[in-house]
């Protein structure tokens, strides 16, 4: 099977991991050998509930049973992602009452940006430098990082970049712009929350000059800070709201939400303004809800922040520079890339998951399944301190 995976398979980069699996339960993961893997990245941020959690599979199986795929989206009334939407947007500010379901963040992102587009007849979007958002050409145009970016440029014209929590860049919004797009909590860039009143600050100004405030909730949302959206915590309402990733359940979806009277503006002038075929698929929008009913109506999404003082009360260590991040959506800042590196791999050796963020290279992510126990966060602090006594 390796190696069919290295021949066949199209590769992100030289060194994947190439553990090849057998099954996934629970926090952990298994290979072909039998070894298993206490899971700290959980998909990157997508197994909400961990691995076969039996909420998911009895709704995936549950409607398997009765049809996949009939029709492109919006044009036939699913059970499933009906309620999926009901659900999202009855726990969300009235502003935000209507939601589209799309089959992926990045194409959440693509089809914001066309929203606010179409909603305010102006072209300039503005986001943040370091910023990622997704990877389609439209996606990477809102993306702040030039390495990434360059190979594949020429990109959608008009896009401007500021830094994030630079209260000073905010001026750059004027009545030219159409949107500012921003991480609710910066991501591939380490983890990086919003200074206090910032996002509130981008707000006013968005309101001042008739632009959009678009926040993408990818990573952060879906209870991973303690709320259902960590703009929840940050006392402002964007115009549009983007999700994906731990939504599904394992499963790939993506949404982006705002108030019926925007998303109107998708019906006409021109009509069928955004179209996806398997958009609001019922199997994935059955582990969707499934999976949104679990975090809302449990203790789980409530105990996310005493998890995340558990284990920056267990992971103290010289070489941990600092943590980053909130909730389950941490971040371990090493002195060197190298030394990150260091850990990610020998703790995959010892049978602990950890990964790489996309632009900070001395970031060692943990973003575990929220089912994950205070045992189990223990037992995989200790596995971390043991890797850094031994480098």
């Amino acid at each position: 099977m390796k190696k069919d995976f290295f021949t066949y398979q199209a590769q992100t980069t030289n060194t994947p991991l190439a553990i090849e699996i057998s099954k996934a339960e629970g926090v952990y993961v298994y290979d072909t050998n039998g070894k298993k893997y206490l899971d700290f990245i959980a998909g990157v941020s997508a197994n909400t509930l961990g691995h076969s959690h039996p909420k998911i599979t009895n709704a995936i199986k549950e409607q398997v049973d009765k049809y996949l795929h009939v029709m492109v989206y919006g044009e036939f009334i699913q059970e499933k992602p009906v309620a999926l939407a009901k659900l999202l947007a009855t726990n969300l500010p009235k502003e935000l009452n209507q939601v589209y379901l799309v089959n992926s963040g990045t194409e959440a992102t693509e089809a914001a940006l066309k929203l606010a587009k179409r909603i305010t007849g102006k072209s300039e979007i503005i986001a943040a430098k370091l910023a990622y958002h997704g990877n389609t050409q439209g996606s990477m145009s809102v993306c702040g990082a030039e390495e990434q970016n360059r190979a594949f440029r020429p990109l959608i014209p008009n896009t401007r970049f500021i830094e994030f929590n630079n209260v000073e860049d905010i001026k750059k919004i004027s009545s030219n712009t159409a949107a500012v797009i921003l991480e609710t909590i910066q991501g591939g860039a380490g983890f990086i929350l919003p200074k206090p009143n910032y996002l509130k600050k981008v707000k006013e100004k968005c309101q001042e000059v008739g632009a959009l405030l678009i926040l993408d909730e990818i990573q952060s949302g879906i209870g991973r800070t303690g709320k259902l959206f960590e703009f929840l915590n940050q006392d402002v309402i964007p115009d549009i709201v983007i999700t994906g990733k731990g939504l599904g359940g394992g499963l790939p979806i993506g949404a982006f939400i705002a108030s019926a009277e925007k998303m109107q503006l998708l019906k006409e002038s021109p009509k069928l303004g955004h179209i996806t075929t398997f958009g609001g698929n019922p199997l994935i929008a059955s582990s969707a809800l499934a999976t949104l009913h679990e975090v809302l109506h449990t203790s789980i999404m409530n105990n996310v922040l005493e998890k995340e003082k558990l284990f920056r009360k267990l992971l103290i260590h010289p070489s941990i520079k600092k943590i980053r991040g909130k909730g389950l959506m941490l971040a371990l800042i090493m002195e060197t890339p190298e030394i990150a590196s260091k850990v990610i791999l020998k703790s995959l050796d010892k049978g602990l998951l950890l990964f790489w963020l996309l632009f900070e290279g001395r970031a060692v992510r943990i973003t575990p399944p929220l089912t994950i126990s205070d045992a189990e966060i223990t037992k995989g602090c200790k596995l971390i301190l043991e890797v850094l006594n031994e480098i």
